[in-house]
């Protein structure tokens, strides 16, 4: 018997897959053409702060900077700023980019390269906030007290300048040094502070093993060779989400009505319905067939940030609350109240407003912050286009999740191709339930599949590998492995 533990790749083409979901990078020419020579539309009238010195925080090579961030310390909490791409100041509402981004929603990435929202002339050149370079923003302002909570919130128009592009694992890496940069020096207990507040709230964050398809970095011939990791997710990948989920939150406050404007809600939010009682009810008896202890008053999401992640519990638990977090949609603020204002996982209204270059819903909702906060009509084109952005948002959403599962299938598959019969080391995520084989969840290589003949949910089992089929991205290992 082989018990398979070693890392390995294969060459895997992925141009089946962009071909099935329709995947086309290249624009139209007249798109292209808008963005190479796209001009702000409200150059003169922005607030220069280019004296504020903001840093970006993206991942290594990333060259679409939606957000770039100043953060410090003051006698009455924390002030954050918080410069977003400016896209609706370079997009004209009526154009043939506008139009493309529409058709488009987000930007689709996969192993091989990105299908970008936007020309890349435009999200990795002028429109992107790279560093020592002057960018029209829209700049939040967030005053918040000593407990990281916000009390006065407002966006602008502005001129920025970021004076360095740092990635995660480089921050993490000052963090733990004692040297970060000073324009982040309070993001960790800033960071802190807002996570706490989310289990307050009853957020529900899930910290699952994050699977990641790579190139192995050698030249093997017969094309570029891939490799299944796990994704690293560091305490500033936290820290830098909370700065996000804060600005949202406050967009959501002021669409709502919530800060003394008279115009009554109009907006574009993220919406999550919460939980059905019964699904809680489960993970409970989940969590008590596995001896964990979950006290009735402690809430889901404090009782997963309480697991040990390197535990199969917490594998089981994590995996069984994504059914916690299902039905998010896009939910337009109009005359007639919405049933669901929520995001149940954040535990609080939100939209989405920090990522313009790379999600269409962004642009759309910043832009009515924009007017609410400076006290003018939110323009027409915005006001027109909600619902159909929002349908774009729910397409796109539904394309880009179909299309992650597509990449990692084959690509598990395809690795796993010629190690039919090996055995592997597994954790038994879910348990076979009628029809539905059970699921496991394989270190090395890193591989989530179903596996039949009913392991025992939450055990360490030995699994053998029975099929591994590339055409069809189908795996499915079998227990027990003799």
């Amino acid at each position: 018997m082989v018990l398979h533990q070693r890392i390995v790749s294969a060459p895997v083409d992925f141009g089946a897959v962009r071909t099935e979901f329709g995947m086309v990078s290249e624009y139209p020419a007249e798109a292209v053409s808008e963005a190479r020579d796209a001009v702000d539309a409200f150059a003169g009238s922005r607030a220069d702060r280019t004296d504020i010195p903001f840093v970006t925080i993206d991942p290594p090579g990333a060259l679409d900077l939606d957000q770039a961030l100043h953060l410090e310390r003051t006698s009455s909490g924390f002030l954050l700023r918080y410069a977003i791409a400016d896209v609706a100041a370079v997009v004209a509402p009526t154009g043939a980019l506008a139009r493309e981004s529409l058709a488009r929603a987000e930007t689709f990435y996969l192993p091989d390269g990105t299908v970008p929202l936007h020309p890349p002339v435009l999200s990795e050149g002028s429109a992107s906030l790279l560093p020592d370079q002057d960018r029209p923003a829209a700049l939040w302002t967030i005053e918040c007290d000593e407990a990281g909570e916000p009390q006065r919130f407002s966006v602008e128009r502005a001129l920025v300048r970021s004076r360095a592009r740092l990635d995660y694992a480089g921050v993490q890496a000052d963090a733990d040094a004692g040297r970060l940069h000073p324009s982040i020096a309070a993001l960790p207990e800033f960071g802190r502070l807002r996570i706490e507040a989310g289990l307050a709230r009853g957020a529900i964050g899930l910290r699952l093993p994050a699977q990641s398809v790579v190139p192995d970095g050698h030249d093997k011939g017969g094309g570029q060779h891939w490799q299944l990791v796990l994704e690293p997710r560091t305490e500033a990948d936290d820290w830098n989400e909370q700065i996000s989920l804060l600005t949202g939150m406050c967009a959501a406050r002021i669409m709502l009505g919530e800060t003394g404007d008279s115009g009554g809600r109009i907006g574009l939010l993220r919406t999550m319905p919460a939980p059905p009682p019964a699904a809680v009810e489960s993970m409970r008896r989940t969590a008590a067939a596995l001896g964990i202890d979950w006290p009735a008053e402690t809430s889901v999401g404090r009782m997963l940030a309480a697991l040990d992640t390197e535990t199969p519990a917490a594998l089981v638990l994590m995996s069984e609350a994504t059914g916690l977090l299902r039905g998010a949609t896009y939910t337009v603020l109009g005359d007639e109240a919405p049933a669901v204002v929520e995001h149940s996982g954040i535990g609080a209204p939100y939209a989405h407003v920090t990522a313009p270059l790379r999600r269409l819903a962004d642009r759309y909702a910043t832009e009515i912050c924009l007017a609410r906060c400076a006290g003018t009509p939110v323009p027409r084109w915005v006001r027109d286009g909600l619902s159909e952005a929002a349908e774009s948002m729910r397409r796109g959403d539904a394309v880009a999740g179909k299309l992650e599962r597509a990449c990692l299938d084959l690509t598990e598959s395809t690795v796993l191709a010629d190690r039919l019969g090996s055995v592997f080391r597994a954790v038994v995520v879910r348990e076979a339930n009628g029809s539905r084989p059970a699921e496991i969840f394989v270190a090395e290589p890193p591989v989530v599949a179903k596996c039949v003949g009913s392991p025992p949910e939450g055990w360490q089992v030995r699994v053998r590998l029975v099929e591994s089929a590339p055409a069809t991205r189908t795996v499915t290992f079998a227990f027990p492995a003799d």
